[in-house]
């Protein structure tokens, strides 16, 4: 009997094993490869591929010599359309932004399936090292927003960080498995180990209580647009905790001078995480805490003044900035029972278009 036991539990190890997380993998340089470019709609990236690209070249007298140049990370399930606002904002001030979908996401190679850290981090270094060469005088900054923060963290973090200036974490993921209750980890390894390419998607009463934004209409155009995904196999939602986890973990070896924004509304990254990796973060670092802030800091109703404060930080980073943001706190302050809602949002979830503002 006990050998029968023995045999069976062998056999489900091996079926597990069977069933790991899928991952990306690099491709083979094509014959002739020039290297990496900015073409239209897209980024050749270091090995070949095609990843989806939105450019807003600086405009005015920097039409020619932006001063500035910001590759932009977007966050999870998200594309370079997540800087579609700040985007021509700072092209307005001089400067070119450059915002790429990662692999996985977007109209890059293998749609839904998580590439890794090494992989993104590469795509990274490659589009900093080609911004340098097309603007060597200009200033670059890496921006990254929420997963795409967390990919610069373990970027910079490496021996062999991007070539650029300064760091901007937008809310970066940070929530990883440390961070996480031992049931959440149990629970995910084993739906990413056994089950990896089934695509989970929230349900609607969680997605009627939290709210990444208090831009209500930003939110409903996001829900309409076909880039974004609207669910995550279950290896990919385990690619991106081990991906927070390594952000957590490695923010302490940032060298680059970096800013750490946060918002107090902010209900995707939980504020113990936010508020732990933050105090992590040695000088030059610095931190910014919005109190109108939430999770989507360049499209909240005052995501001007995170652009604002962003640019500043590029000309100068141990400077004021205009906002007069405090730091992140040490402690997690007290919050509400409930989770706010936005303006136009009722306790149930739904939404009063007309007192939208």
């Amino acid at each position: 009997m006990r050998r029968r036991e023995a045999l069976a539990g062998l056999g489900a190890v091996g079926a597990l094993a069977g069933c790991s997380p899928m991952v990306q993998h690099a491709l083979q340089q094509p014959s002739g490869f020039a290297g990496p470019s900015f073409s239209g709609d897209r980024f050749t990236s270091f090995d070949g591929a095609r990843l989806g690209l939105m450019t807003w070249k600086a405009e005015g007298q920097y039409a020619d010599n932006p001063w500035a140049v910001i590759i932009g990370l977007h966050g999870m399930d998200d594309y370079s359309g997540a800087f579609h606002t700040a985007g021509p904002w700072w092209a307005r001030q001089g400067i070119t932004t450059y915002a790429f979908d990662q692999r996985g996401f977007g109209r890059s190679p293998e749609r839904g399936v998580w590439a890794g850290e090494d992989l993104m981090v590469s795509d990274l270094r490659a589009a900093c090292t080609l911004a340098r060469r097309l603007h060597p005088k200009a200033i670059l900054a890496v921006a990254g927003e929420s997963m795409g923060g967390a990919v610069a963290i373990a970027a910079f973090a490496s021996n062999q960080p991007p070539d650029a200036d300064r760091l901007i974490l937008l809310s970066p993921a940070v929530w990883g498995f440390s961070q996480q209750p031992l049931s959440y980890n149990a629970l995910l390894w084993t739906a990413s180990h056994t089950f990896p390419g089934y695509v989970a998607k929230p349900p609607s009463f969680l997605t009627r209580r939290i709210w990444a934004s208090d831009n209500v209409r930003e939110l409903i155009r996001m829900g309409q647009d076909p880039q974004l995904i609207w669910g995550s196999r279950f290896d990919t939602l385990y690619g991106l905790v081990s991906l927070m986890e390594s952000a957590w973990q490695k923010i302490d070896r940032l060298k680059v001078p970096a800013v750490y924004m946060y918002g107090a509304h902010d209900q995707i990254i939980p504020p113990p995480a936010a508020i732990s990796a933050a105090a992590r973060l040695r000088p030059p670092g610095r931190t910014l805490y919005y109190e109108r802030g939430w999770h989507l800091l360049l499209r909240d109703l005052q995501a001007q003044t995170v652009w604002t404060d962003a640019e500043a930080f590029i000309r100068d980073p141990a400077g004021p900035m205009p906002s007069g943001a405090p730091p992140i706190p040490k402690t997690v302050p007290k919050g509400p029972d409930k989770p706010d809602l936005p303006p136009g949002v009722t306790p149930d979830g739904k939404i009063h278009l007309s007192e939208l503002p």
